[in-house]
């Protein structure tokens, strides 16, 4: 599991998209379209990387799915992700 979370944040847009759900809230797939700049059809492909890695959960809601973190998300690998996402935060602030 841990490989595949790994690899699952190893990409941009997917690590941008968890930064973004880390809010708690559940987020739809135009809005993380608009915020990471992205097209639907690659964030839809980006989000279901995320779920297969088990980070996200999803929800249909008439015509759109919504997103969130995992809720059951073991911890270590929760510790991981933020570990993760903490460290690329930094990165980008010191590049800026």
């Amino acid at each position: 599991m841990l490989l595949s979370v790994l690899s699952a944040l190893a990409e941009p847009t997917r690590l941008e998209a968890m930064r973004l759900l880390r809010d708690g809230n559940e987020h739809c797939v135009c809005e993380l379209m608009e915020r990471i700049g992205a097209t639907q059809s690659r964030m839809s492909r980006h989000m279901r990387v995320l779920k297969d890695a088990g980070l996200v959960i999803d929800r249909r809601d008439r015509q759109w799915v919504r997103y969130r973190l995992n809720p059951t998300m073991p911890a270590e690998i929760a510790l991981v992700l933020e570990a993760i996402v903490r460290v690329g935060s930094a990165n980008d602030r010191s590049a800026a």
